[in-house]
């Protein structure tokens, strides 16, 4: 069998996401990455030169197909590698996504305040001896090779980068044109490669019928993630989704510039349910304003709370599942983690192709734990009966919508007499029929 090779920056996987309520406002949609067809994640847990990164992907097809090659800037031993449930990525996607909240107005004529306020035992893969080979001649080295839940796993070094692509190919192992030279440049960073594919018979015994994401700990100064190789056999763009979690601040990116998503917009209410497609369009045309060379910051946020939620904070388990090591230690003991967790979590979204990110992604950790959210906001106007003249109200509501329908049109590229003719009147203040000018009227 010929393995497809999926040098990408994430593990592919087959598979097939409470919310609660806030003060300010209540949260009606969000924006996870189901909006996409092909959305990788990667979750990556850093403090100091310590890093645990998730990898999940959306694989489709044979699993028995399924192979990657990732780099990696040390040696990884069997210990270092995990395999993780998917749930928690979900969740994780789940709680930072860009979310919808709405207002309801309240009746104009009371006076109000508004409240905004694991493991398998270690074993060697079966195919090592066989995957031997010629390496030696090839300058190929098998530093280790272990079996991990359901992937047989592989850390190769090599010489040139001439020598490990014919391995690989002689391995089975079916690699995209161009890849030479990227890997070169990983060859002299003194970089290995982490190799996995999927022992068909674990997973059988496992009893899973979609590939896991997979975990590799680590330690290393340089804190970045590898995507030059994913774009060698992509078929257009692709999204990708990074939730740092750190206990300092914001991450942002070194050689890209760090945008933040626009944010607390009102848009019209039927916003509500074409949410998805507001999504899209807002995202794309944001990218196209940025010379589709930017990195968008979508959340940034201290995981002890969120407001409005879009889903439940992650618990100190599921953090901990994640990599989260630091939270409920003193002296390097274990203790009981505290119901605030030390965790600030940011979430980039970026998409990208080999002309717009030819490098790999940088990230340096601040100490910025100032909050954002991509937050759009619908209003309700008020509806029930009024003891007073509500003229001037609906009149401001009209405002209002027009605004609205103006801010829509500015940040998706829609039509803005499209949005208009969604956007429900008032009985009463139908905008006036545009008069007709006389010279018109007089060959009528």
């Amino acid at each position: 069998m010929r393995y497809l090779i999926t040098v990408t920056v994430t593990i592919l996987t087959v598979a097939i996401s409470t919310t609660a309520q806030a003060f300010c406002g209540f949260y009606v949609a969000r924006a996870d990455t189901s909006l996409f067809n092909r959305a990788s994640q990667v979750v990556l847990v850093r403090d100091d030169n310590r890093t645990v990164i998730t990898m999940a992907n959306d694989f489709q097809g044979d699993v028995e197909d399924f192979a990657v090659v990732i780099p990696v800037p040390t040696f990884i031993e069997r210990e270092q590698i995990n395999v993780a449930e998917r749930t928690l990525v979900e969740h994780l996607d789940a709680y930072t996504a860009p979310r919808l909240v709405e207002y309801h107005d309240p009746d104009p004529c009371l006076k109000y305040e508004l409240f905004e306020r694991n493991a398998q035992n270690d074993a060697e893969l079966p195919s090592a001896k066989a995957l031997v080979g010629s390496r030696r001649s090839l300058g190929v080295t098998i530093e280790a090779s272990y079996t991990v839940g359901e992937y047989d796993i592989l850390i190769l070094s090599a010489e040139e980068s001439s020598g490990l692509i014919t391995w690989l190919n002689e391995n089975d192992y079916k690699i995209p044109g161009g890849a030479e030279t990227v890997v070169e440049s990983y060859l002299k960073q003194d970089m290995r490669f982490f190799v996995a594919r999927v022992n068909l018979a674990e997973q059988a015994k496992l009893g899973y019928s979609y590939l896991r994401p997979i975990q590799v700990a680590y330690e290393s100064n340089k804190f970045m993630l590898p995507i030059r190789l994913g774009t060698l056999n992509a078929k257009g763009k692709q999204e990708l989704y990074v939730y740092a979690l750190t206990r300092t601040g914001r991450v942002e990116t070194t050689n890209y510039r760090t945008v933040k998503l626009p944010s607390n917009n009102e848009v019209p209410e039927f916003v509500q349910a074409e949410f998805a497609e507001f999504y899209r369009d807002m995202f794309r045309r944001q990218t196209i304003r940025e010379n589709q060379r930017a990195v968008f910051l979508e959340y940034a946020w201290d995981m002890a709370w969120c407001d409005p939620c879009a889903a439940d904070p992650l618990s100190p388990d599921e953090l901990r599942r994640l990599g989260v090591f630091w939270t409920g230690e003193t002296d390097g003991r274990r203790v009981a983690p505290p119901p605030a967790q030390n965790v600030f979590v940011t979430r980039l979204h970026l998409r990208y192709d080999r002309d717009h990110f030819p490098e790999d992604l940088v990230f340096q950790e601040t100490g910025d734990r100032q909050n954002f959210q991509g937050r759009y906001v619908i209003r309700h106007p008020y509806k029930g009966a009024t003891s007073c003249d509500a003229t001037p109200y609906k009149a401001s509501v009209r405002d209002r919508q027009e605004r609205e329908a103006q801010m829509l049109a500015n940040l998706t590229g829609w039509d803005i007499d499209d949005i208009r003719a969604k956007i429900p009147y008032f009985e009463g203040f139908k905008p006036e029929p545009e008069e007709i000018p006389w010279w018109k009227r007089v060959w009528q």
